[in-house]
């Protein structure tokens, strides 16, 4: 994909301080807020996580948490009952098995209770600084689509397909650039291709003008 290398370089001009957008301390904050971020916004999850925080304090906090309680402190986030069970089930996988300590390998993070693959590249990019993968949420599926990048709609298959034609150096970024894009420009229903930086460089843009 000869364009990849210009769009990157475009965005990176565009959005110089791509990165999550997710507030944290720590790994295990980390952890917390990604998985509370699943179909729901980071700036909700950014209102509810400093109470969260200041409530259990820390893993083992978290592990001794009321289940229902739990549920209520994380409500507005949306699926609490699954997020819930999640996190305080992390929490005392990572007590039992890991020490104490979120792990820093991909297969250890996708062994915890609701942690696939995507939610393990955040926190092994952000957190550890470790990149073995590209993450792909609904923003990055949506532009790897519209630009050309893939024509797969299974997002580990999409994840693939970015990692044939992205140089390795930008894996961590990439996804960055893209959702911020994805917001900023590159919505879903109606995408800005006028105001858009890349639009020249992309092969659905002709279908939105």
């Amino acid at each position: 994909m000869k364009n990849i290398g210009k769009i990157i370089k475009i965005l990176k001009k565009e959005y110089p301080d791509a990165k999550t957008a997710l507030k944290f301390k720590n790994t295990w904050q980390l952890l917390v807020a990604t998985i509370l971020s699943a179909q729901c916004t980071d700036v909700r999850v950014n209102l509810v996580t400093p109470g969260l925080f200041k409530k259990y304090k820390d893993t083992p906090g978290f592990a001794k948490a009321d289940l229902e309680e739990f549920e209520k402190d994380i409500h507005s986030t949306g699926f609490y009952k699954n997020k819930a069970k999640s996190i305080i089930g992390a929490a005392k996988k990572i007590l039992s098995e890991f020490n104490g300590k979120v792990p820093d390998t991909m297969e250890g993070l996708t062994g915890l209770p609701g942690i696939g693959r995507k939610t393990a590249n955040v926190i092994l990019s952000s957190g550890f600084g470790i990149v073995v993968g590209i993450v792909v949420d609904t923003h990055v599926i949506r532009l790897s689509q519209r630009l050309g990048f893939t024509k797969n709609t299974d997002a580990v298959k999409i994840e693939e397909d970015l990692m044939k034609i992205v140089p390795k150096r930008s894996w961590g970024i990439v996804s960055h650039l893209l959702i911020l894009h994805g917001r900023k420009i590159c919505n879903a229903r109606k995408p800005l291709c006028k105001e858009c930086k890349i639009s020249k460089l992309c092969p659905s843009a002709f279908k939105f003008r």
